[in-house]
């Protein structure tokens, strides 16, 4: 058997109890708003010179139709119509304390929107609406059980019938007939068509009200241009910041490390130029102590290296260096590769993919007590438009405990996912495990073969 959708018309009758819910209640929900809202705008319009009442009872009205434009929001929705977008409430760049919280309210045009809608629109269309689908409800079910009310009543028309009126407009003779019977017969016929065309009715006074509700009750097509340019200006102080703190970890690297080492050198080196032709022996241990030194300052300079960008993440890709990094760590480590056959990825992906995954391996072997590491790289799919993320998560069975401290190495991998576009998620309960996972945009196509 076919499982084909049903056709328009029945999708239509799915629909009428919700509309028609929807219609019949919006003007209980439409008159409650009003009595509320205009006594409250009329206060505060009529007692602004006062500054304190007029300002709180107006920005009183304000909240109370933001409340009820997203009840009738929500109504749509238990309606059956799709969602629409809610405003940004709270702007991009709010100016902090009282008056800058007041400059926010009456400077946000979508407020004003709402008591424009809750007032009048809303009031006036649902009474419209309301009246037409209960008219039409009415008079339909009335009109096919008329045959079985219409002899209880007491006949005070004198004498005027429907049927008669039918006849007498068509030019049909109606001598000796029974209009009564006949009355019942175009009355029956009347109720038929009126609810056979109630979907129709119903739907098109649903779409009266998603029409309006998405015209001022949605959020301005310049909203999220604001909050892209907002969003893009949070990356790129995100990215300022993330390298400035890895340019702040690397001097202090150096400085207590391959600096110090070389200091010693230095020193070692001194003593042996002193101590050659005084004391040859002694002069070569401290030119052996000197390699020694030189020797653990190009380790650690080559540790500092691995963290940026080492030559196997140039060479062999994400997976060979993680795979490289993980035979160097201290704990247990394995590396699971999801990713699709044929998947390219750009350099700056790979290299900060990179640099939070061995910062979060390192964290686990320094803090986390953990006896084993998995790290897991794969692409997720964005979304319809085709957009995918690059998913590295690192996890590890230590103690947990992990947050994000200011200045430290999660809040610096966060810094730095932020400024790329990417996300830092980290789940760490107390008694482990702990999960890091990191998710980058990616511009390249995913192909499979």
């Amino acid at each position: 058997m076919s499982d084909s959708p049903p056709g328009l018309y029945p999708r239509l009758w799915q629909l009428v109890p919700r509309e028609l819910g929807f219609l019949l209640l919006g003007v209980p929900t439409a008159v409650v708003g009003f009595a509320v809202t205009i006594p409250l705008f009329a206060l505060g319009i009529g007692t602004l010179i006062t500054f304190f009442i007029g300002l709180v009872s107006l920005i009183a009205a304000l909240y109370v139709s933001r409340w009820f434009g997203t009840v009738e929001l929500v109504r749509l929705e238990w309606a059956g119509r799709p969602a629409i977008v809610r405003p940004e409430w709270r702007p991009v760049r709010a100016a902090p304390g009282f008056l800058g919280w007041v400059k926010r309210m009456l400077g946000n045009g979508h407020y004003w929107l709402y008591l424009l809608h809750t007032t009048i629109v809303n009031f006036v269309v649902s009474l419209v609406t309301w009246v037409v689908a209960l008219v039409w409800v009415v008079v339909g079910l009335g009109g096919i059980s008329y045959w079985f009310w219409g002899r209880f009543p007491a006949n005070d028309t004198d004498g005027w019938y429907l049927s008669r009126s039918i006849f007498w407009f068509f030019g049909i003779p109606s001598d000796g007939v029974d209009f009564e019977a006949w009355d019942s017969v175009c009355y029956f016929i009347a109720g038929i068509i009126l609810l056979a065309t109630l979907p129709f009715i119903t739907h098109a006074l649903t779409l009266v009200h998603q029409g309006i509700a998405a015209g001022m009750l949605g959020a301005f097509r310049s909203d999220a241009l604001k909050h892209e340019v907002a969003s893009l200006n949070e990356s790129r102080g995100a990215a300022i910041a993330a390298e400035g703190h890895s340019l702040r970890r690397l001097e202090r690297d150096i400085h207590d490390g391959p600096q110090q080492r070389l200091v010693r050198m230095q020193m070692d080196l001194s003593a042996a130029d002193r101590q050659v032709e005084v004391d040859p022996g002694k002069a070569r241990a401290l030119i052996a102590e000197a390699m020694e030194q030189s020797r653990d300052a190009l380790d650690e300079l080559r540790a500092l290296s691995r963290g940026f960008a080492p030559p196997i993440l140039m060479d062999r890709g994400l997976v060979a260096a993680l795979e490289s990094a993980a035979m160097r760590s201290t704990v247990p480590a394995r590396v699971v590769n999801q990713l699709p056959a044929g998947v390219e990825l750009e350099q700056d992906v790979e290299r900060n993919a990179y640099f939070v995954a061995s910062e979060a391996m390192a964290n686990a072997a320094k803090h986390a007590d953990a006896a084993e590491v998995e790290v897991r790289v794969g692409v997720l799919a964005k979304g319809l438009d085709g957009n995918s993320l690059l998913e590295v998560v690192v996890t590890d069975n230590g103690r947990g405990g992990a947050t994000e401290l200011s200045g430290h190495g999660l809040a610096g991998l966060a810094e730095r996912l932020r400024g790329l576009g990417g996300t830092l998620d980290i789940q760490s309960p107390q008694g482990g495990p702990t999960v890091v996972g990191a998710r980058l945009p990616l511009t390249a196509s995913v192909s499979s073969p």
